[in-house]
């Protein structure tokens, strides 16, 4: 169980009756007797009755579109179900609706680069670009079914692309400018897509990064192309001659009244996105997701898991690379004003980001628990220093949020804040864990399970626990699972990736805790879980330990293999001026010895400059244990500093 606790915060009376999730359930008790009095028995109406809760996402929360006679075929197939199989929808006309319900000169979305650009974007423009950039799609043959890429930042330009794109019924997929040209390669390589929207170069951490080169390289060598359309963000109007049927985005877009905005509906069940696997254990999968169950899944969350109601101004920090920017682009369905931000978060002070909370009057903070622990360790309290008095609500993912990262926040960021810890994924574009605006925050837990998700924690026989670790696994279909795999033409990966482990059950590969409170603990992946003398260790309870200590920035530990058994290896980032003498070896292991067991406490301690991490920063530890035991990483292109891994080889101290 949790040993913290504790209850850092609860929702005001006044608060809870204006939540948009009071409104939804007093509206399915009328409607289908659902009997909800709070979360709790609403998320057991929910996955109970799939067919009526989904139907209550589709016709309470707006969803724009043809629901059909059936909504549910094939329940009790996992994977197979289908949900609506009959009704029609399009992506776009549904994040579009604020065209009509806002006012036309009010942001849509306001852009920060670093401290270098500032840019809005209003309703009425959005509707113009968007118009202009389909009908450009159009003319070069783009339809439903067709890919269109984006290998750029977190800008303007790139959301309309997504939604001109959309309109049309195309599919989208997406990397940011820091991915190599391999890297780019292995995933847009598998999808050939007909138009590829980039960006000449971008800012990081005060520096301009021209990519033309890479742009160039890319370009050349998918053949599937008809049209690289370049946006000029860090130069204006570049030289883009030698890229592969390039044209300027703005000329791309034309002049003149723009086109009228028509919007394609599609099955409801056809492809919407593509992501990708982090790939670093091989070429990466791509994940293809429905139009219907994304917009359904994320309407959900945003009105109702994180209360955003019109006019709300939604911010997450987060690249195209990872699909945090998907969940993000779907607040415009909430009728929310999107806050953009591209650039190195602590650039040039670790202040930026509350700067935009302040100046913009920020509502929802989204972040990672890495960059709540990196304020931390800067000793930050922007409570002190920035108005943060519209904000309602934090999220944090990427790795668990630590106990004492939830009392930074209610210490130094804001005490009246809804904290919600939550966690998902690629393979669901959204979230399995996640907030619940109506009730408390419990140190240390993910608030509550997503509604209609039906998860539950299992333990190696398969049965349900609480209270104890075990795997995450979801038990009856739900509309945001992948459609399918790209290339997977009988299935087999696709059922191979999350139904090997339990025949027609969800193993999402998390290693987890359902608390008493209904929440969720999350001790880490479950292919990275330590096995020391056969009892399992999630490396987040190492990672909790240690990276509160002062002296360490940041941690890694694997399980190497070692005489017939497995022993805990910790790497450690220290801090400038910091040796790791016996004195602080002792002293991580103390710490760690005292607040786990004699088992968590690591055979060896190692100094290392660098731990390496993935392109949307999580750490990888699977990657470091190849490296340690001199197997190959198989794509190195996936990480987003993968020169780090050479301080890992031949370590003389792993071989003592």
């Amino acid at each position: 169980m949790n040993g913290d606790a504790v209850k850092l915060w609860e929702p005001s009376d006044a608060r809870r009756e204006a939540a948009n999730l009071t409104a939804f359930m007093a509206t399915v008790n009328g409607r289908y007797g659902a009997a909800a009095h709070d979360y709790d028995s609403l998320y057991d109406w929910s996955v109970a009755y799939p067919e009526d809760f989904w139907e209550a996402i589709w016709d309470e929360l707006g969803m724009v579109g043809d629901k059909g006679s059936v909504r549910l075929a094939d329940a009790a197939a996992m994977p197979g179900a289908k949900f609506f199989p009959e009704g029609r929808v399009n992506f776009a006309e549904n994040l579009m609706r604020g065209i009509r319900s806002q006012p036309a000169a009010a942001d849509a979305m306001v852009f920060w680069g670093e401290d270098k650009v500032k840019r809005r974007v209003s309703w009425s423009d959005l509707q113009d670009q968007v118009a202009r950039l389909a009908a450009a799609l159009k003319s070069d043959g783009v339809g439903p079914g067709d890919r269109v890429a984006a290998f750029m930042p977190n800008l303007p330009e790139t959301i309309i692309a997504m939604l001109a794109a959309t309109s049309l019924g195309a599919v989208w997929s997406s990397c940011s400018p820091d991915f190599g040209v391999q890297g780019v390669m292995e995933r847009f390589g598998q999808i050939e897509p007909k138009v590829l929207i980039a960006v000449e170069g971008y800012f990081y951490n005060g520096k301009t990064l021209d990519i033309r080169d890479k742009v160039v390289a890319v370009a050349g060598q998918l053949p599937s192309l008809k049209r690289v359309a370049v946006v000029s963000y860090a130069a204006d109007r570049p030289d883009i001659s030698d890229i592969p049927h390039a044209i300027h985005f703005s000329d791309y877009l034309g002049d003149g009244p723009a086109p009228a905005l028509a919007f394609t509906r599609m099955p409801f069940n056809d492809p919407l996105y593509i992501m990708f696997s982090s790939g670093t254990t091989g070429v990466p999968k791509c994940i293809v997701h429905g139009i219907g169950g994304t917009l359904l899944q994320h309407l959900k969350e945003h009105k109702l898991q994180s209360d955003v109601k019109p006019g709300d101004r939604v911010f997450y920090f987060t690249t195209c690379g990872w699909m945090m920017w998907n969940w993000l682009v779907s607040g415009l369905a909430a009728e929310a004003t999107l806050l953009l931000y591209d650039g190195s978060p602590f650039y040039p002070d670790g202040n930026i980001l509350f700067d935009y909370a302040q100046a913009d009057r920020m509502t929802l903070f989204g972040t990672s628990a890495k960059y709540i622990d990196a304020l931390k360790k800067g000793g930050l309290s922007p409570k002190n220093t920035h108005d943060l008095s519209t904000l309602r609500t934090m999220t944090s993912t990427g790795s668990p949020l630590v106990p004492e990262g939830f009392d930074y926040v209610y210490q130094n960021i804001k005490s009246d804040i809804q904290l919600a810890s939550i966690s998902g994924g690629t393979d669901i574009v959204s979230c399995f864990v996640l907030g619940n605006p109506i009730g408390p925050v419990w140190k240390g837990e993910i608030q509550k399970r997503g509604l209609g998700l039906a998860v539950e924690v299992w333990n190696d026989d398969g049965k349900p626990v609480v209270g104890e670790k075990g795997e995450l696994v979801c038990t009856k279909p739900f509309p945001c699972m992948p459609i399918y795999f790209w290339g997977d033409a009988d299935g087999a990966k696709f059922r191979a990736a999350y139904f090997e482990a339990w025949p027609g059950v969800w193993c999402h590969g998390d290693y987890v805790e359902l608390t008493e409170h209904g929440g969720m603990i999350i001790y880490g992946r479950s292919d990275a879980v330590l096995n020391p003398g056969g009892v399992r260790i999630g490396t987040a309870e190492i990672y909790r330990q240690v990276e509160q200590m002062d002296e360490v920035l940041e941690a890694l530990v694997i399980g190497q293999d070692w005489e017939d058994d497995v022993r805990v290896v910790l790497f450690v980032r220290l801090a400038d001026g910091v040796a790791l003498d016996e004195d602080l070896t002792k002293k991580i292991k103390t710490r760690i010895r005292t607040g786990c067991t004699p088992r968590h406490v690591p055979a060896k301690v190692l100094a290392v400059t660098d731990i390496p991490r993935t392109k949307s920063g999580k750490i990888v530890e699977l990657a470091v244990r190849n490296v340690v035991h001199g197997r190959p990483v198989k794509n190195v292109e996936a990480l987003a500093n993968a020169e780090a891994l050479e301080e890992y080889k031949n370590r003389t101290e792993l071989e003592e």
